[in-house]
């Protein structure tokens, strides 16, 4: 009982492992994220499959050090209240796991706690502001894929509609000729109508 357990837990684990694998050879769109100042132009990409972000920037900002360098981005300023009170209800924390001078072990919490700050620290940085960036050109793009397909789709009929046109025609003339051969008088049709180009 305890082998076959042993075996199921091998085989999820060894699923859980190819699954990202395998989205990773099926990745999207390639991205590439561009600054612009001023009122300088956003290059569009040739590749079809890139997408172009550009965050635009203020003209005075071009030559400054970038803005998240030129202040502490540790200050009491740059953090909200939620970060505020959860740093008070750290306050009698001691021992292991606390990074902290005091108590056997107090060491022990240094790397969790950096890891934990670097951590927050990405989440409020630039690349936050591009993710949502690139969801809107993505959305844009979608939005563009169904015009495109409506433009697609009327010139089809358009051109359904002339074949239908010449086809009739093409049976006008033969059953007109069909009629001379037999002797009698062709049957006058009226002329089918072509739809306007509009």
């Amino acid at each position: 009982m305890t082998k076959t357990g042993t075996l199921a837990a091998l085989l999820l684990i060894g699923t859980a492992f190819a699954a990202p694998a395998a989205a990773q050879e099926n990745a999207g769109d390639k991205v590439v994220q561009k600054i612009v100042y001023g009122d300088d132009a956003c290059e569009a990409s040739t590749d079809p499959n890139e997408i172009v972000v550009c965050m635009r920037m203020d003209e005075q900002e071009r030559y400054r050090i970038p803005e998240k360098l030129r202040s502490d981005p540790n200050a009491i300023a740059n953090t909200s209240w939620t970060e505020r009170v959860r740093s008070m209800e750290t306050v009698g924390n001691f021992g292991t796991d606390s990074c902290s001078p005091v108590g056997a072990g107090g060491f022990t919490g240094c790397t969790q706690t950096l890891v934990q700050a670097a951590r927050a620290e990405k989440k409020q940085g630039e690349e936050a502001i591009a993710g949502r960036l690139i969801e809107e050109e993505r959305q844009r793009r979608l939005s563009n894929i169904d015009r495109d397909a409506a433009a697609v789709e009327a010139r089809q009929k358009e051109i359904e509609a002339q074949l239908d046109s010449r086809k009739a025609e093409r049976e006008a003339a033969a059953a007109a000729m069909r009629a001379q051969a037999d002797g009698l008088e062709p049957e006058r049709r009226p002329e089918p109508e072509t739809p306007s180009p509009e």
